[in-house]
């Protein structure tokens, strides 16, 4: 039996449990993350945001098993969003009711950027970014976390970014002793519970049905405030009656939150569709990248016409749901309505969690997050990498998240680039060096013995030029530095016969040696070019192009011995 849009009941139970457990993950992290990201009062913001984004991407996403809801990244955007509203003067107090309308209007504006990502197929572009930078994002944005949350786990108010919060923590320093209290037992649950009990009970979530009550007994407010002795800080009172409609501000300071909108849409996207990078190896399917942003940016737009807290792909929840049997986007739909019907009826229970213990809980995920084994390794794998690695990192705790990933892909890629290219002259230069033109220095690919026999009766006066790989404009370089050789022999030879691809500025590269060699009285040939290759050689009017390297040095020795 069949539902729409393709979803099957043949793995309802399955689904059931997947999306139950999943719920049970998503409750703390969804508070947390509300918190870190909107600062007192935002814990029940991210719970809006897990029911209505983890509902609506697994409805008209393309990964099955994925559930979606606030992430450490996405948490920590908004915060950077509240930051660059309240540097242009507005009011950061969610009380004020300036503030989160502008936000929200971010969120809408981000969600409709994945829409329109996806409607344009760029799924399959944006998750082609070096590890190397993935790693350095991810790992500073665990930094980022941990930071901001050292005031919270101490009991000290801070807010802002990461060097504000420092700046906040220190000048303010006056830790909370029942907070740190708090803070102790959540970090030894969450590090410390055997994997058998977290198995069936995540850690997270035995930290809040554990350390919630323990903090109201033991750390009464009332009796702490007759002591003279400071309350731990709480969540407080959250609005009743569960999902409420509201209109986002877009008119005031439309360029930020445009600006913050696709700050969200970009880091949303890369979040999503990594994770389902994830669940496609542990559940053995395949996702549909577009379809995915799509969906998240459905369930972003109305998140924040709901004032939710953005979301994305959820690696620890989707892989918990995957293990607990989940398989189709019931499971994640099933996460959302749990999460609706906690909201609908726990409110008064959830206003008395101790900030120090959410923040207990996001030291944990920003460790998580932090790529530990790279950052270990990465200088024995290559100092080119490990520096593009640690500048990403660097560049996202202290600079901007999009312009830190944006300049490390920049980088890398110039990087891979100037690999490629140095790979793809290699021929050039083993050929040819100076003076002699035997072949005889490149002897891991050695010309057949006939056609070797035909470059040594030329007796020097060949040049040949075997070139290998899809040539790029980054070779284009290379074979204009080497045009100057030309005028040292009577014939060239270009071997294209290993080039798949030729790039339009290479092929300008080409076009210009050979006149070069014509232009001083030089015979040229271009040997070896096929299909693809040869039309665009054509297309250029390149001349002397001959089918093989050995046609090409038989014409070369005639026009030696027949000046």
């Amino acid at each position: 039996m069949a539902l729409i849009n393709g979803f099957h009941l043949r793995n309802i139970r399955g689904d059931v449990l997947g999306g139950l457990t999943a719920a049970v993950v998503a409750l703390p992290l969804a508070l947390a993350f509300g918190e870190a990201a909107l600062g007192d009062g935002g814990a029940i913001y991210g719970l809006y945001g897990a029911v209505v984004v983890g509902f609506l991407a697994a409805l008209f996403g393309g990964t099955p098993a994925q559930v979606s809801g606030p992430t450490g990244p996405m948490s920590v955007t908004v915060a950077g969003v509240i930051a660059s509203l309240t540097a242009i003067g507005v009011n950061p107090s969610l009380g004020a009711g300036e503030i989160l309308p502008m936000v929200m209007a971010a969120v809408v504006i981000g969600g409709l950027f994945q829409v329109l990502f996806g409607l344009l197929k760029l799924g399959k572009y944006i998750t082609l970014v070096p590890y190397s930078v993935v790693s350095g994002f991810m790992s500073g944005i665990g930094v980022i976390i941990i930071t901001i949350q050292l005031g919270p786990l101490l009991g000290i108010t801070t807010g802002g970014g990461v060097i504000e919060s420092v700046n906040r923590l220190v000048n303010n320093f006056a830790p909370n002793g029942a907070a740190m209290a708090v803070s102790i037992m959540t970090l030894a649950i969450v590090f410390l519970t055997p994997r058998k009990i977290s198995q069936w009970i995540p850690s997270p979530l035995l930290a809040l049905l554990i350390v919630t009550p323990l903090s109201f007994w033991l750390f009464n407010d009332a009796v702490l405030i007759d002591k003279g002795v400071t309350p731990i800080p709480r969540i407080g009172d959250i609005p009743e009656g569960g999902l409420t409609f509201s209109i986002p501000n877009i008119k005031d300071n439309l360029s930020v939150i445009v600006q913050a909108g696709l700050v969200l849409a970009v880091l949303g996207a890369i979040d999503s569709l990594l994770t389902s990078l994830v669940a496609d190896n542990i559940s053995q399917t395949r996702h549909n990248s577009d379809r995915e942003l799509i969906g998240q940016g459905i369930g972003n737009s109305v998140a924040g016409l709901f004032s939710g807290l953005p979301g994305a792909g959820a690696t620890m929840r989707t892989v918990i749901n995957v293990k607990s049997g989940g398989s189709t986007p019931i499971s994640g739909m099933v996460h959302s309505i749990v999460l609706l019907i906690v909201l609908l009826g726990a409110g008064s229970l959830a206003a008395e969690i101790p900030k120090a213990l959410l923040a207990g809980i996001l030291i944990k995920v920003g460790l998580d997050i932090i790529d530990w084994g790279f950052l270990r390794r990465a200088h024995r794998l290559s100092l080119k990498t490990a520096a593009v690695m640690y500048g990403v990192l660097l560049m996202t705790v202290l600079w901007d998240l999009i312009s830190a990933v944006l300049v490390g892909v920049f980088i890398a890629n110039m990087l891979t680039i100037d690999s490629i290219t140095q790979t793809q002259l290699e021929g050039m230069d083993a050929d040819n060096p100076l003076g002699d033109s035997t072949g005889d220095d490149f002897s891991d690919l050695p010309l057949p013995s006939d056609e070797q026999a035909l470059l040594d009766r030329c007796s020097g006066d060949v040049m040949l030029f075997r070139l290998r790989g899809p040539m790029s404009f980054g070779a284009a370089k290379g074979i204009s530095e080497r045009m100057m050789l030309v005028r040292n022999y009577k014939v060239l030879i270009l071997d294209i016969t290993d080039v798949p691809r030729l790039g339009v500025t290479a092929t300008l590269a080409i076009e210009e040696m050979v006149e070069e060699a014509k232009t001083n009285s030089r015979k040229a040939y271009v040997a070896g070019a096929t299909g693809r290759v040869r039309d665009r050689l054509a297309k250029f009017g390149i001349e002397g192009i001959v089918s093989t390297r050995k046609e090409a040095l038989e014409a070369a020795l005639n026009d030696i011995l027949v000046p």
